[in-house]
């Protein structure tokens, strides 16, 4: 395949961009909003329509600038351009229609899944190390990138990486996989380092602001929750930590629904060390306890097998059985297991 070839296959189509999924917050000042006060909304990383009601009163008011009255009406302009309130199951089940699903360059990994990591939905990862996260990581951060005929999910990838671990050298083994060019893959990845929950908190800001201009199909935060282990320690910090880390999730579901993105997630594992753990197979838990779980949508237990083979098994989903399947680390990323 000749190097335009490549860049042609490689990714995000813009010729076949589909209809946006979000009303932009501009639209505001068609129904009566002024053009400062949309620049507020912008500042605080309010860039839709949909972001305003998913803001409280005390977000808006906390805007330099934005009294209780504008804050007010900016919720009433915003309910005029779309409906907030309650609809039909039908018009849900429409909108599901929307869901993107993309491969995980595994076939039984794709099946587990129902066709694949989902769209408007975070997937949370964990297991211990050396099971296959960031590896996967890496795999979606390619896949995201191709077109939906090749598995993918035809936009960009943001990947926020806590620890350290993204390698650029696995990016273009993984390209080379799929026959396409990885320079080009690589200048699609839209990459941050974060060193602290703040600023890990902070370039979610970012992030929604880069979905307005351009179309991405793929969130990462490897680890999501890493920093906030290492800023908050100790059982007298337990509960701050957990009320930052479920308004981190929260902003995380929203973008995900906001802009129809999958999100996927890696966390830690520890040993559970309650009394009934010696009796238990598996000992270990995630991080984050009920926080995590319940703002996760599809929780996946990652494990080791036999040599570079990896086992994977629905811990928790509202629409997948509880099942596993069989996967493996290679060169090229995540892929079928061979015998």
């Amino acid at each position: 395949m000749m190097q335009d070839e490549k860049q042609a296959a490689a990714v995000v189509e813009q010729e076949d961009e589909q209809e946006e999924d979000f009303e932009e917050v501009d639209r505001l000042q068609n129904v009566g909003i002024n053009m400062s006060d949309i620049k507020k909304l912008k500042s605080a990383g309010i860039h839709t329509v949909k972001a305003v009601w998913q803001s409280t009163m005390r977000i808006l008011t906390g805007i330099k600038g934005m009294s209780e009255a504008k804050a007010q009406k900016v919720k009433e302009a915003a309910n005029k351009i779309q409906n907030f309130g309650f609809t039909t199951g039908t018009s849900i089940r429409d909108k599901r229609k929307n869901l993107r699903k993309m491969s995980t360059g595994a076939k039984e990994f794709d099946k587990l899944l129902g066709g694949g990591i989902e769209s408007m939905a975070i997937t949370e990862v964990f297991g211990e190390f050396r099971t296959g996260k960031t590896q996967l990581c890496h795999t979606l951060s390619v896949i995201g990138q191709l077109p939906p005929d090749m598995g993918g999910g035809n936009g960009k990838v943001i990947f926020i990486d806590t620890e350290g671990t993204f390698r650029p050298e696995r990016i273009t083994d993984i390209a080379e996989r799929f026959g396409v060019d990885s320079t080009a893959v690589l200048d699609n990845i839209t990459y941050a380092r974060a060193f602290t929950h703040e600023h890990q908190m902070e370039l979610l800001v970012s992030a929604a602001a880069k979905m307005i201009e351009e179309r991405y199909s793929l969130m990462i935060i490897d680890s999501a929750t890493a920093l906030f282990r290492v800023d908050f320690t100790g059982r007298g910090q337990l509960a701050e930590r957990q009320q930052k880390l479920a308004q981190f999730l929260s902003k995380l579901i929203k973008i995900a629904e906001e802009f129809n993105v999958a999100v996927v997630i890696t966390n830690q594992v520890v040993s559970d060390p309650g009394g009934g753990a010696m009796f238990a197979v598996d000992p270990k838990k995630p991080i984050g306890g009920h926080i995590m779980a319940h703002a996760s949508t599809t929780r996946l237990y990652l494990r080791k097998g036999r040599g570079e083979q990896r086992v994977c098994k629905i811990y928790d989903s509202p629409n997948l059985p509880e099942s596993e399947c069989i996967y493996q680390l290679s060169k090229g990323g995540i892929c079928d297991a061979k015998d």
